[in-house]
């Protein structure tokens, strides 16, 4: 894990060690993760589908300050809308896209792909066969998620995304 650039999932930790059983490297993982936990900069995460060394968060001014880490590059309000309505609605076509944004997204789409967040997972059946997208495991690790089921419901979107009145004296 230490020199692997992404999560390591438990079948490439098997790989390491063809005698380990899955429940063995699990119980090794947890172990080494409250190893880690006992006052250590990195912590064991799991993440976007495997396991991953991290630095603890309470650590990233200091990193960024020593200038050690590479921020990764913003997503524009638009990218994080195409990205969302794919993560929710997968697979979706870019028409479907579209159709909700009310806009063109070919080039957003584009972006995404790109930076490896979507990725096409097949065809829909209809006339043409349009491209159907959903999200690939750097999506997970880009936004620190062990699986889609970690997304917000959308009724916690709904509280989160209302605005705040404020009163004024």
């Amino acid at each position: 894990m230490f020199a692997s650039a992404g999560p390591v999932g438990i079948d490439g930790l098997a790989a390491l060690d063809p005698d380990a059983s899955p429940t063995d490297l699990t119980f090794a993982l947890a172990e080494l993760r409250d190893q880690f936990d006992d006052g250590h900069a990195i912590e064991v995460v799991e993440v976007g589908g495997g396991w991953q060394l991290l630095t603890r968060p309470e650590y990233a001014a200091a990193i960024e300050s020593a200038q050690l880490a590479t921020r990764p590059q913003r997503l524009s309000s638009a990218a994080l809308e195409t990205l969302a309505l794919v993560a929710y609605r997968q697979p979706i076509t870019r028409a479907d896209i579209e159709d909700i944004r009310g806009v063109s997204v070919g080039s957003i789409l584009k972006s995404l792909l790109e930076r490896g967040l979507i990725d096409v997972v097949g065809k829909a059946p209809g006339l043409g066969r349009p491209l159907l997208y959903g999200t690939t495991p750097a999506f997970l690790e880009h936004f620190a998620l062990r699986h889609l089921g970690e997304l917000p419901r959308a009724d916690e979107l709904a509280i989160a995304l209302r605005p705040t009145t404020v009163a004024l004296p």
